[in-house]
């Protein structure tokens, strides 16, 4: 059996990074809402409590029930969680008088605690909130403190119960990474065993035994979730696993034979679909983003569904979900509200009476990569950036016509193959060129023109969730702008987008 920590989740942004960071220490852990986690069993070695954006003095502050958890096994309480392990145990909180958001640093470490073995005095954490401890319940010790936080941490005495009021997940806490390990090692004894060849291993087990004879259909994107989830389905089931390949139109310039070509090195048995023209007929006078993306998500029901009719016997969807939608489907709040639709292939299990399997679900992206690196997969394919669903078609921020998708094509292909030629593009999570619906005046030879004007946009990032604007050498973007307009009939400007997730999102539509 998998030995886990699990984390309750009070609806902190930084949860998800929390699990990612006890992840990269070889150890698994599950998120779940504080108020809805599975029954506690000899796997579990421990339970972390996350942060919140509640208050425990407010009136529907979440209150967890951890009387099958805390004295009966190791428990961290991180921010929120360690102002409630104070707040309704006998302590009190209040509204912090003195600045205890961002960079502080610990004025007293007592290194002789489990939780705090070989980390420094004066190291640096970060802090985020706006209540602070001022009294704690009489067995509580204090084991850390800042100048303005007397209460940074606390152990329980005859409990191994600890609580920080600041976060070790995120990169400004420098030894946070190995508070989690003196946490997740040293008190709760995980074994640090949970590797990319330990969930292959597992994985493949479980899926032959789930899926047995069936046969089974997946819809690649030539993005790294379809294509490790195709990987890892072949090792288990082999010629039972049918790709089905969906060329809608809207890929980037020849992207559709290149990924048909890297998948026959791969041994997957892949049907390709050319389906350009049925998407481009149904996309036309559509300028609505929301109104694109149900109906290029509709299009591509329809055309995977007939295709996959082609199948005999077919039993089961394979789908490339990731941790990060689980979690995201079963929040402390509910399902989050919706930004934007996502292009997946919601309602073809039900369409088509099949079973769901997704040997991703339990990954985060970057976890789905390093899978994929010890399934042997090209390093170049698990190097791509991710794509949207809906490809160029909530890149053509107008109506889309054939004619559009080609001058995107173009322009995207010189800024992407740009980017690899200087050696800047591993170093930009997601990168791509935007059609705006603009049009101005230009001068080409001794002609006046009036054409199409297109954005480039490159952010870094970690997961997506938020994104800053690379910094590109002027040098980089000056030659991009020079071959742009040169090379791509139909446009004569080029602007650099310099917008930040939040308040921008990452794709314009």
């Amino acid at each position: 059996m998998q030995e886990k920590i699990l984390i309750l989740d009070f609806g902190s942004q930084y949860t998800q990074l929390i699990g990612r960071r006890v992840r990269e220490l070889n150890v698994y852990c599950e998120i779940y809402p504080y108020n809805h986690y599975p029954a506690i069993d000899e796997t579990v070695k421990g339970v972390i409590l996350s942060g919140s954006p509640f208050s425990v003095r407010d009136s529907n502050a979440p209150k967890p029930d951890l009387s099958l958890i805390k004295g009966k096994m190791p428990l961290l309480g991180v921010c929120y969680g360690a102002q409630y392990l104070s707040h309704f145990f006998g302590g009190e909180v209040a509204p912090s008088d003195s600045r205890e958001y961002g960079r502080a640093n610990l004025g007293f470490v007592d290194q002789s605690n489990q939780l705090f073995q070989n980390i420094s005095q004066h190291t640096q954490v970060w802090m985020s909130h706006g209540d602070t401890i001022v009294r704690i319940p009489e067995n509580y010790k204090v084991i850390a403190s800042t100048a303005d936080v007397e209460y940074a941490a606390f152990q329980i005495e005859g409990e191994q119960t600890f609580a920080i009021q600041f976060h070790p997940e995120v990169y400004h806490t420098t030894e946070g990474t190995e508070l989690l390990k003196n946490y997740v090692v040293n008190i709760c004894g995980c074994k640090q065993n949970w590797t990319p060849d330990s969930f292959i291993e597992t994985t493949v087990k479980e899926l032959k035994a789930k899926l047995g004879n069936d046969r089974v259909v997946l819809g690649l994107s030539g993005g790294v979730d379809s294509t490790v989830a195709g990987v890892l389905l072949n090792r288990a089931i082999g010629a039972n696993l049918t790709c089905i390949f969906v060329d809608n139109g809207l890929l980037r310039k020849d992207e559709f034979q290149q990924v048909l070509d890297s998948y026959q090195h791969m041994g997957l048995n892949v049907i390709g679909v050319d389906a350009r023209q049925k998407f481009w007929d149904d996309l036309t006078g559509i300028t609505d983003p929301e109104k694109k993306r149900k109906t290029i998500g509709r299009d591509f029901i329809e055309v995977f569904d007939v295709e996959a009719h082609k199948i005999q016997d077919v039993k089961w969807l394979a789908q490339g979900t990731i941790y990060p939608d689980v979690i995201e489907s079963v929040s402390v709040n509910g399902p989050s509200a919706t930004i934007k639709s996502h292009h997946n292939v919601g309602g073809l299990p039900e369409k088509m009476h099949l079973k769901v399997v997704e040997p991703l679900k339990l990954l985060f992206k970057d976890e789905v990569r390093r899978v994929g690196k010890a399934l042997g997969i090209n390093p170049e394919l698990l190097g791509r950036h991710p794509f949207p669903g809906p490809g160029l078609g909530i890149r053509i921020l107008s109506d889309v016509t054939p004619e559009k998708v080609r001058i995107l094509q173009e322009a995207d292909s010189i800024f992407i193959n740009g980017l690899k030629e200087w050696g800047l593009y591993d170093k930009v999570w997601q990168a791509g060129v935007m059609l705006l619906p603009v049009q101005s005046v230009g001068v080409m030879g001794d002609e006046r023109t009036y054409e199409n004007v297109v954005a480039l946009r490159a952010v870094a990032s970690t997961d997506g969730m938020t994104a800053d604007w690379v910094h590109l050498p002027y040098e980089f973007l000056a030659k991009m702008s020079n071959e742009i307009i040169n090379k791509v009939r139909g446009i004569n400007r080029v602007v650099y987008d310099i917008s930040s997730k939040p308040p921008a999102t990452i794709e314009w539509e």
